[in-house]
């Protein structure tokens, strides 16, 4: 309920609100809720790990051996200016214009 305190290792009506304000969701009560108890959930999974002994566990990047999948990196023609302009939205002259990131 809304203005009520949460119980432990529960969330707020309002720190779901804040969540979805700054991931821009707009959020019904019904979903506020919904995410409340979905939220408290992940939550507490999250704590019963804090308690598992790991003292003697070596630090790892992969559980498993682990080879990159990725390409090698190698430069390449870009695309023509014609074909990446043809896409934007908005173009001034030879250029893709963007909203103003700083006023």
């Amino acid at each position: 309920m809304p203005g009520s305190t949460p119980q432990a290792g529960l969330f707020s009506s309002e720190q779901v609100r804040a969540v979805a304000r700054l991931t821009r969701l707009h959020l019904t009560d019904e979903e506020v809720e919904r995410m409340r108890g979905q939220l408290s959930a992940i939550l507490k999974h999250f704590e019963s790990l804090s308690k598992v002994d790991t003292s003697n566990i070596e630090p790892t990047g992969h559980t498993t051996e682990a080879h990159s999948v990725m390409r090698e990196d190698r430069a390449t023609p870009s695309l023509p200016r014609d074909l990446v302009l043809a896409n934007a939205p908005d173009k001034e002259g030879e250029f893709v214009r963007v909203r103003p990131v700083l006023e």
